[in-house]
């Protein structure tokens, strides 16, 4: 198996713009355009790292760079965390939401379609996008690349040392009402889903997803699962990797 855990500290690409959303320090994104004159796809992306501070947009930059070279605008969306004033939730969903807002209001001033706008999340970061779907179906599809899908599940895999009790603020007996706001397996959601998950994660389980699926298809709801063999957990968002080609295809097929 490939390691891509290079793009945790490798020096990111640079983006065209970073543009502010609002007005906090961590409500920002940066976004890039495509060379031509567009309209473009649009591709937002929420980067992980179990919701705390301590990481941030940076590793997202390379998958960005590399959809942008695909030929789509990318948004690759900052937001509070845990660790940060007002991370947490509802905070970190209440960014994401603001940011996906206003990537939806730069199609007046740049060449976005948002007839063709998808929003992906790796990680935690698959949370808060599947999460942003169950209340905004104005998105053609969303992506969930290793996402933490169930949070109730997180929690009894106690992943990354209970990182989900730090982001809801408690356990699922303390907070319930919190679990079930948050956790897409608990959401009802109506546009395109593709789960993406390496079959070897070691961070988060691909069985998740897998549970993840057969559930949502059980709902009606429109959910494809793509597995792929001998990946982990940061390959599938390493333009580097292997396994990238097969990325960049599944999210072509959405527009």
């Amino acid at each position: 198996m490939q390691n891509s855990e290079h793009i945790l500290t490798d020096t990111p690409p640079l983006a065209d713009a970073r543009l502010r959303y609002g007005n906090d320090e961590y409500q920002f994104g940066d976004l890039r355009l495509p060379q031509g004159n567009g309209p473009f796809p649009a591709a937002m992306f929420v980067h992980g790292g179990f919701w705390r501070a301590r990481y941030d947009l940076k590793h997202a930059s390379f998958p960005c760079a590399a959809l942008t070279k695909a030929g789509f605008v990318s948004w690759n969306v900052e937001y509070r965390r845990v660790g940060n004033p007002g991370g947490g939730w509802p905070g970190s969903f209440e960014d994401v939401t603001a940011g996906y807002q206003f990537l939806r209001q730069l199609a007046g001033r740049y060449p976005i379609d948002t007839r063709r706008l998808i929003v992906l999340g790796h990680s935690a970061g698959g949370q808060l996008a599947l999460a942003l779907a169950a209340h905004h179906n104005s998105m053609r599809a969303v992506v969930s690349l290793a996402g933490v899908v169930n949070l109730r599940r997180a929690w009894d895999l106690h992943l990354s040392h209970d990182a989900v009790a730090e982001f809801l603020g408690g356990d699922p007996q303390r907070v319930p009402e919190h679990y079930h706001e948050a956790s897409p397996a608990e959401l009802d959601i109506h546009c395109e889903q593709l789960l993406i998950h390496g079959a070897d994660d070691d961070t988060v389980p691909a069985q998740m997803s897998r549970d993840y699926a057969r559930q949502k298809l059980r709902k009606r709801e429109n959910v494809k699962l793509l597995a792929i063999p001998k990946t982990g957990h940061f390959e599938i968002v390493d333009p580097e990797s292997r396994v990238w080609s097969d990325v960049q295809t599944a999210l072509r097929a959405l527009i």
